[in-house]
């Protein structure tokens, strides 16, 4: 282990890894012997967090992953050996766990959450929670500079291992929110029972909130899908983005004749709609519905959301709801992050959310919750339905482009990065003097550029991957052909650049 590279097993915040064999060139490296290791770094970190607390609580689960249960297992002996109390929570969401430090009767002290998001079956990965939050990646640095080192973290006094039913008290929480915010003069206890709602857990972690949020509250979940826990994943890819898992839970919906879809990543911090129709609520359409709801609360606030999120949606946040729009970098922890720093400065936020489902609120801790998320529209919508109104009647009037596409531009170099950037920053220069072109002003990521030339009439943002060798790049066009208008005049640029592997723009027949 003295070899082992530590630092290859942290993704922003987060640590990942190969957990299981099976898929070939990918060769293990988040072994039971590497949890165990970085469970114990993890409670000697968190020792130093609470220098003078004799005994700490950690709460451990895991979503559904195969390699979970042995992991699980490594994870919570390292946490022990180094003295600490564990708590073993099972199958949970990533939010849940976060909320066992400030939820429980007895608080924990920290949390780890097993999971590698919506990654294939054989990868694995934590997440780790204090009651201040997510861990920033700098936590994560220096857990794993402790990792890299010789001490042992053993202690005489080894802690205990215990089983926390958390998810039963996290589900209820829910149930009482629906309750009393919907406040039902017909049916205080069953607000919901005229509803039928589909949810599709991905045979991830989320089926709870079907059979223990959504059914106690009188909902119909008869036709909801993989609800069983499966590390196989055996149905589709548990991503809300994933344009396979969207079209099943969209058949689903439609067959069904249902008023609602909700559809979870693994770990439930991620979520997507589908509306009574049909249609897909998520990315652009599901930060406009929040933000309706949020800024009809909170009037004229603002509304961080990541880069890549379309002109239509800054009109509606600032023209329609009259609130602020703050476009900010990619990354969950990025737009969070960003939403505390303008409230710690003054200016009200109260919603930071990514076109990925990500969506934090200033009212549950900013903490990405996807089932939080869904419980605030459902309730929305049981609301909107007293008065006669579809949930989606508060998007009618979001402007949607006529053409979009995302194209993926690998950097065949180890210097990636600043190989990219310099493309980046040529790319910013092209656009200063081409007629029609402008460099938005409002904008922290890369370069992105307003189009305003007739058979163009878009956007463009190309920016660097956060964790791969790759230039991804976003167009958007209001008008027909606009999207392969901007494409060909990028792929004239890009073609002197001999390390850009340009094959994504052979789909667009350029």
């Amino acid at each position: 282990m003295a070899e082992f590279n530590w630092k290859k097993l942290q993704n922003g915040t987060d640590i990942r890894g190969v957990a299981l064999e099976g898929v070939k060139n990918e060769i293990v490296d988040l072994t039971p012997a590497i949890t165990q290791r970085l469970g114990a770094c993890f409670a000697a970190w968190l020792m130093e967090k609470y220098p003078n607390t004799s005994r700490l609580r950690v709460a451990v689960g895991m979503d559904s992953r195969l390699s979970g249960p042995s992991l699980a297992t490594a994870l919570t002996e390292g946490l022990t050996n180094a003295g600490i109390d564990v708590f073993q929570v099972g199958l949970a969401s990533t939010p849940a766990m976060f909320m066992s430090t400030v939820m429980d009767s007895e608080p924990m002290h920290g949390a780890v959450m097993l999971t590698a998001s919506h990654l294939p079956f054989n990868r694995n990965g934590m997440k780790f929670f204090t009651q201040s939050g997510g861990l920033d990646k700098t936590d994560i640095s220096a857990i794993l500079k402790k990792a890299e080192g010789q001490d042992s973290f053993l202690s005489k006094n080894k802690g205990t291992i215990k089983p926390l039913s958390f998810m039963e008290v996290y589900a209820s929480h829910f149930v009482e929110m629906v309750r009393k915010q919907v406040n039902s003069s017909d049916d205080y206890q069953y607000p919901l029972k005229r509803l039928k709602i589909v949810v599709d857990a991905g045979n991830g972690a989320g089926g709870f909130f079907a059979t223990n949020v959504l059914e106690p509250l009188g909902a119909d979940i008869s036709d909801s899908q993989f609800l069983e826990p499966n590390g196989h994943f055996p149905n589709h890819v548990p991503n809300p983005e994933d344009a396979t898992a969207m079209a099943s839970i969209v058949r689903k919906v439609k067959e069904s004749e249902a008023d609602l879809g909700v559809i979870f990543d693994t770990d439930v911090d991620r979520m997507a709609l589908v509306a009574a129709d049909g249609a897909p609520i998520n990315r652009n359409a599901l930060i406009a519905l929040i933000s309706a709801v949020i800024l009809e609360e909170h009037p004229g606030t603002t509304i961080v959301t990541d880069s890549i999120t379309s002109n239509g949606l800054t009109w509606f946040i600032n023209n329609h709801l009259k609130g602020h729009h703050h476009r900010y970098k990619r990354g969950y922890k990025n737009v969070i992050n960003e939403a505390i720093r303008l409230n710690n400065e003054d200016e009200p936020c109260w919603l930071a959310i990514e076109t990925s489902g990500h969506a934090a609120l200033k009212e549950n801790y900013f903490l990405d919750d996807g089932a939080y998320l869904a419980t605030k529209l459902i309730i929305t919508m049981a609301r909107l339905k007293q008065q006669g109104k579809c949930l989606n009647s508060l998007i009618e009037a979001l402007p949607a482009p006529v053409e979009s596409c995302e194209l993926r531009i690998p950097v065949k170099t180890t210097d990636f990065k600043e190989y990219g950037q310099q493309v980046i920053i040529d790319l910013g220069l092209l656009a200063g003097s081409k007629s029609g072109w402008e460099i938005a002003h409002d904008n922290y990521e890369g370069v992105r550029i307003n189009s305003s030339l007739p058979h163009q009439k878009g956007w463009l943002l190309l920016r660097l991957s956060l964790h791969d060798p790759v230039l991804p790049l976003n167009i958007e066009s209001e008008v027909e052909n606009g999207v392969t208008e901007i494409a060909r005049s990028l792929h004239l640029f890009f073609k002197k650049y001999e390390k850009l592997d340009l094959s994504a723009f052979e789909a667009l027949e350029l």
